[in-house]
């Protein structure tokens, strides 16, 4: 059965993006993070990603993630609806568009990634939509050490008693604190 890796980076109050929606003070670290043996290690057990569409449409160039993405694997988007053009694909990156919802677009990016994890890439919104579906298996924040002072939190909207968690560890890559959790119980009713 596929690992389901979820997760982001967020401040050290808690938020994912500004107040404005910005994101690039929680990754200045991102160049010296490129030839890390974190991004090796979570490149080396990522067969498969999910990604939420806004977080595609994020790349000011959809044809960019297959000339230097971070995680050269098959992204499945879960959407709404696809674009209207495929964007550039690779031997190893291509999309899927999954629009028939999470456990749909899951089951199809465990397809693809063998025996390998599904790392959620980007996407609040899809992280939850996950572990309210209960279809999280880890949950992996990163901490960065800056206040933004508002903006959105990641697990805004989980109803308490919903998902329990297990520590399983701490990380430090530099500025970055990585916490591991293993996800218990999640979804309506906690349900796992």
């Amino acid at each position: 059965m596929t690992h389901v890796i979820g997760g982001m980076t967020v401040s050290l109050d808690g938020f994912f993006e500004d107040a404005d929606g910005g994101i690039s003070a929680l990754y200045s670290d991102l160049e010296g993070l490129q030839d890390s043996a974190c991004l090796d290690a979570a490149r080396a057990e990522t067969g498969a990603a999910l990604m939420g569409r806004r977080f595609f449409d994020m790349a000011p160039d959809p044809d960019g993630y297959a000339d230097g993405y971070e995680f050269q694997v098959p992204i499945v988007v879960v959407t709404h609806r696809a674009p209207e053009r495929e964007p550039k694909r690779n031997d190893r990156l291509f999309f899927t568009f999954v629009t028939d919802g999470v456990e749909a677009a899951v089951a199809r990016a465990a397809e693809l990634a063998g025996d390998r994890a599904v790392t959620v890439l980007g996407g609040a919104d899809l992280t939850r939509g996950l572990l309210a579906a209960g279809l999280v298996d880890e949950l992996r924040v990163d901490v960065m050490p800056v206040l933004l002072g508002g903006g959105r939190r990641l697990l805004d909207g989980i109803p308490p008693g919903t998902v329990q968690l297990e520590k399983l560890g701490v990380e430090e890559h530099g500025a970055r604190t990585t916490l591991r959790f293993r996800v218990l119980r999640q979804g309506p009713g906690g349900r796992r």
